[in-house]
C-alpha cells in the first residue's frame, strides 16, 4: 500500500488536493472516482522516497526482450528470469526484474508485480493492464517499446541540441572569472595612485577583491541561493506559474507547445491502440506532459469528453497544445480511424519539435556569443577608462 499526494478536480471544476492510501495509481484514480472526483495529478510519496525511476532507454530495452521472448511462445517468468540474468544490467533494474519475478512466481499478474516495484510510469501500468485483459501482452509490450524509443531519441536530441550552448555558457562565465579574479588584480597597485575612479571601475575592483579573498562567502550564498530556489520551485503556485511561462514565452513557448504535443500524441495513440477507452486514456496521456498548468486542465477536458462531447472540441480547449492536433483528430474522428491519425499526428509533431529545437538552438548560439562579448567588453571599458582619462589629464597639464 503506497501513500499519494493527489490533485483532483470535482463536478464542478474545483481543484482539491489531499493524500491518500492506495494499491497504486489506478486504485487511487476508482478511489476518487467513488467520492465524485477526478485525477488531475498524483505523486507516490512512498516511491518518492527512495525508489528509482526507468529512464526511456531503460523502459524501452525492457518491453523490446520481453515482447520478443513473449513472442517466440517462452513464459512471461522465463522470459523475466533471462532478462534478469543479462550481463551489463544496472544493479538497481536487476533487483526490480528480480522483484518483479518474485511475484509472478507467487501468482500476481505482471501489472500488479510492476506497479509494487514502483519504477514504471503510469503509462507503462496502463497498457500491461490492458494488454493482459486483451490476451495480447507481447503486442502491447513491443508497441511500448516503439513508444520509450521514440520518446528517448526525442530527449536525446534536445539534450543533444543544448550541449553547445551549455558549453559556451560554461565558458562565458570561467571567462569573467578568470579576468576578474586573476587579471584585474595586476591594475590594484596601477588604480590605487590615481586619485579618483569612474564608478563603474570602482564596483567592478570591489567585485574582484570580493572574490580573491573572500571567495568561500561568494561560495556559500550561491549554494544558498541554489537551495532555495529548489524549495521555491516546488511550491505549486510557483512551478504552476512557471510552466504557465513555458507556453507563453515568444519562441520557446511555441517550442514547447510542439514538444508538449508530441509527447500527449504519442501517448495517447499508444493508450487508444492498445483498446483503453479513450477517457481512461486522456486520463493518463494528460498526466504525461510534464507542465503542471496543461496537465490540470485535461480533468476538464475528461469530463466533457465523458459527457458526449467530441475528443477533437475538448482538446480545443487545452492551453499549451498545437491547434493542429485537434483538426487532425477531428478528421480521425470523421473517417473513423482516429488510431491511425493519431500516430500520424505523433510522427509529424515529433519531427516539428525537432526542427524547432534546432531552429531555437541556432538563435540562442550567436546570443551567447554577443552576451559574452558584452561582458568581456564591458570589463575592458571598465579597466581602460581610467587609464584613457588619466593619459587626459597628463596631455592637459603639459
Amino acid at each position: 500500500m503506497a501513500q499519494f499526494r493527489y490533485l483532483a478536480k470535482n463536478m464542478e471544476g474545483k481543484n482539491l488536493r489531499g493524500t491518500m492510501d492506495a494499491a497504486g495509481e489506478s486504485a487511487l484514480q476508482q478511489q476518487l472516482k467513488e467520492q465524485g472526483l477526478f485525477l488531475v495529478e498524483a505523486k507516490d510519496l512512498t516511491a518518492s522516497r527512495g525508489t528509482r525511476k526507468f529512464s526511456s532507454k531503460l523502459l524501452s530495452e525492457f518491453c523490446k526482450e520481453l515482447s520478443t521472448l513473449l513472442a517466440s511462445g517462452i513464459s512471461i517468468v522465463r522470459a523475466l528470469e533471462i532478462i534478469a540474468e543479462e550481463e551489463g544490467l544496472p544493479a538497481y533494474a536487476k533487483s526490480v526484474y528480480l522483484s518483479i519475478l518474485a511475484d509472478l512466481r507467487k501468482g500476481t499478474s505482471l501489472s500488479e508485480a510492476m506497479e509494487t516495484a514502483g519504477c514504471f510510469p503510469e503509462l507503462m501500468m496502463g497498457m500491461v493492464r490492458s494488454g493482459e485483459g486483451s490476451g495480447n501482452i507481447d503486442a502491447v509490450m513491443e508497441r511500448l517499446s516503439l513508444h520509450y524509443e521514440r520518446e528517448n531519441r526525442l530527449k536525446n536530441q534536445v539534450r543533444s541540441a543544448m550541449v553547445y550552448p551549455v558549453v559556451l555558457l560554461v565558458m562565458c562565465v570561467a571567462v569573467v572569472v578568470l579576468i576578474v579574479t586573476f587579471i584585474l588584480p595586476q591594475f590594484e597597485e596601477l588604480f590605487s595612485q590615481m586619485e579618483s575612479l569612474p564608478a563603474v571601475t570602482e564596483w567592478l575592483m570591489a567585485a574582484s577583491d570580493f572574490l580573491v579573498h573572500q571567495w568561500y562567502v561568494a561560495l556559500t550564498v550561491i549554494f544558498l541561493a541554489a537551495a532555495v530556489m529548489r524549495v521555491i520551485l516546488k511550491i505549486y503556485r510557483i512551478r504552476r506559474t512557471i510552466d504557465y511561462m513555458k507556453v507563453r514565452m515568444p519562441v520557446i513557448g511555441r517550442l514547447n507547445k510542439i514538444i508538449y504535443t508530441a509527447r500527449f500524441a504519442r501517448t495517447l495513440s499508444s493508450l487508444y491502440s492498445s483498446g483503453m477507452p479513450i477517457v481512461g486514456a486522456l486520463q493518463t496521456a494528460g498526466r504525461t506532459i510534464g507542465n503542471i498548468y496543461v496537465e490540470e486542465q485535461f480533468g476538464q477536458a475528461a469530463v466533457t469528453v465523458r459527457s458526449g462531447v467530441p475528443l477533437s472540441q475538448a482538446l480545443r480547449e487545452v492551453d499549451g497544445l498545437v491547434r493542429k492536433l485537434a483538426s487532425t483528430i477531428l478528421i480521425g474522428e470523421e473517417s473513423g480511424r482516429l488510431d491511425t491519425m493519431l500516430d500520424s499526428i505523433a510522427i509529424t509533431m515529433e519531427e516539428e519539435a525537432e526542427a524547432a529545437t534546432k531552429r531555437m538552438m541556432t538563435l540562442l548560439e550567436p546570443a551567447l556569443i554577443c552576451l559574452m562579448a558584452m561582458v568581456v567588453g564591458f570589463i575592458i571599458i571598465a579597466v581602460m577608462l581610467p587609464i584613457y582619462e588619466s593619459y587626459g589629464a597628463i596631455e592637459r597639464s603639459a
